[in-house]
């Protein structure tokens, strides 16, 4: 038995004790209750258990509930012990998460600042004289501070992205619904969405896998769709903001929006400028229309109760909620569904929106001198993501000019969440990791290669490639002599070779539309890959396969495209294929 997980969990009580952030935390579990769970963990390692979160520590925002601990959702008064977990924590530690505690918040996930908790201000990580950024200020500084490798938090506002941008770590708020909330503590409910903070964005992707998908328990969970986009384009177009929609930007912050915009082509990437106002004006329902009015279902009526531990700001927000009437409440619904319908619009052409996730980073002091102004400030290009259904993916920017961190979101229409994440990786200069498993693996080995004629018709439809492979060696391949150039490969059980090629991953829908279109005498049927997989691969009539050239000699169609581009006769010219069993192509 390795001991591996138990020293992670040693070192990160070690590091809490010598960061000494108490106000980090509202719960904070024991350290031998977590190892205890660790030994348990590596036991079932050892046994051979397939975990592929084990051992990851795991700081939970007090709006969530993690069974036998205390929920507050930072008010003294509100407290409860739940006897289960959230489903999205239960996801979590059913894959090998440790959860460390329940970390601080802006009371009732109600701010951007990090500061409205009678548990304290929470800090930023490098600096404690400025704000953590909130609501989930206590699980994106556990992270920082190198203490939890994830944060779980929660973002209405954009709470789960501005403390990622102002620590310079990774924050995921993926569309509604994706992740369940049951066992969340409801700020709007039907605007909430669980999230998660991490170092990188691979840790990041790993967790949110694990937690999405739908649950009986969640009437407004959703799983993916059927025709849901796996990746994005192969030379992304982003759309980025006028000058005159970036007025609220510091100046500090607003050379780094510049710096990190001219360094898009570096990274493959192009952009033009779009008008987001619309997206702006939509932003301002969330605290300034009647939609705020979801705010005092949640809790409304306990604060109504002016409980000892308050937060006199979060009340008074909430409190003044009850105000808006009903026709209010449906006309700003109608300007939403129109506003969102205006973001797809603006959106069609592109393959997300780059913005600077906040605005500028507050000091402690100026927040509590000015508690309102500041935060509704800070959510300028955060607050309408949920409002018009879209997803978001937070990262790190070029450094502002003293070298403090900067933050840039992609923003996508609902259920391009892949989309923002291979974006974001983009922008971060590594591989993408996968968010989606959902999905038929398509087998190309022929003119839907990459840099051959119809390579498009698989990125057009958000085709996600999975990486290079071979068949097994019971397949022959075949020029079958259309325009343009196309390959046929047919099965010869015990008499063919190793035939390369490439796998992809498409959507049901996509895949649906991508058959309907392809032209005699092509069609779809199974290939077997050389390590024992079976995919769906192309398929032709024997007539054309019996008609075409044998090229199997060349292990593929680039290196036989490749040797027919220099003039030379191929050796196998004369030889052609007969009497095919069965016969799947690309």
């Amino acid at each position: 038995m390795q001991p591996e997980v138990r020293e992670r969990v040693l070192q990160a009580y070690k590091r809490i004790a010598e960061v000494d952030r108490p106000e980090v935390w509202i719960t904070l579990r024991d350290e031998n209750d977590v190892l205890a769970e660790a030994v348990a963990l590596e036991e079932a390692l050892a046994a051979g258990a397939d975990l592929p979160l084990a051992g990851t520590l795991v700081a939970v925002k007090d709006n969530i509930d993690v069974a036998g601990l205390h929920t507050t959702a930072a008010c003294p008064e509100f407290a409860y012990t739940p006897s289960a977990s959230a489903v999205a924590i239960e996801r979590l530690t059913s894959q090998g998460a440790l959860i460390l505690g329940k970390t601080n918040l802006d009371q009732f996930a109600t701010g951007l600042v990090g500061t409205r908790s009678p548990y304290g201000a929470v800090r930023c990580a490098w600096n404690p004289t400025l704000v953590s950024g909130g609501s989930s200020s206590g699980s994106a500084v556990a992270v920082a501070l190198g203490i939890a490798d994830i944060g779980i938090g929660t973002d209405t506002a954009g709470s789960g992205r501005v403390p990622a941008a102002f620590h310079g770590i990774v924050g995921i708020k993926t569309s509604l619904g994706i992740v369940p909330n049951t066992g969340v503590v409801p700020a709007c409910a039907d605007y909430d969405c669980v999230t998660v903070l991490a170092r990188d964005l691979a840790g990041a992707t790993a967790a949110m896998k694990v937690m999405a998908g739908p649950t009986a328990t969640d009437s407004r969970s959703r799983a993916w769709p059927a025709d849901v986009r796996l990746a994005a384009s192969p030379q992304p177009r982003v759309a980025v903001p006028r000058g005159e929609d970036l007025t609220s930007l510091s100046p500090a912050y607003r050379r780094a929006f510049e710096e990190t915009i001219a360094g898009l082509a570096d990274k493959g990437m192009s952009h033009a400028e779009v008008d987001i106002s619309a997206l702006l004006d939509a932003a301002t329902l969330l605290y300034d229309g009647a939609i705020v009015a979801q705010r005092y279902s949640a809790v409304g009526e306990f604060l109504d109760t002016a409980p000892a531990g308050a937060d006199p700001t979060v009340a008074a927000i909430v409190r003044s909620a009850a105000g808006p009437s009903a026709h209010r409440y449906v006309d700003d619904l109608d300007v939403l569904a129109r506003a969102k319908t205006a973001a797809r619009t603006l959106l069609s052409e592109f393959d997300g929106l780059l913005l600077p996730t906040t605005t500028e980073h507050p000091t402690i002091a100026a927040v509590q001198s000015d508690p309102m102004s500041i935060n509704r400030r800070l959510g300028t290009f955060t607050n309408f993501c949920n409002l018009l259904d879209m997803a978001a993916v937070a990262v790190p920017g070029a450094p502002t000019a003293d070298g403090t961190p900067f933050g840039v979101m992609v923003v996508v229409p609902a259920f391009e969440d892949q989309i923002a994440i291979d974006l974001a990786a983009q922008l971060s200069g590594i591989e993408s990791p996968s968010l989606i498993d959902d999905g038929i693996e398509v087998l190309a080995v022929g003119a839907h290669l990459r840099g051959f004629p119809v390579h498009h018709q698989l990125t057009d439809r958000g085709a996600r490639f999975s990486g290079e492979v071979t068949t097994t060696a019971d397949y022959r391949l075949v020029d079958l002599h259309t325009t343009p150039p196309k390959p046929g490969l047919i099965r010869r059980a015990g008499d063919g070779a190793p035939i390369s090629g490439e796998l992809y991953r498409m959507s049901a829908a996509a895949l649906g539309t991508f058959l309907a279109g392809l032209p005699s005498p092509m069609g779809l049927g199974p290939v077997e890959l050389s390590d024992g997989r079976w995919v769906t691969g192309f398929c032709c009539a024997h007539d054309a396969a019996e008609a075409g050239t044998d090229i199997t000699e060349f292990g593929g169609w680039r290196a036989y495209r490749a040797h027919a581009g220099t003039g030379l006769p191929p050796s196998v010219a004369t030889r052609t294929a007969s009497s095919p069993s069965t016969v799947p192509m690309t």
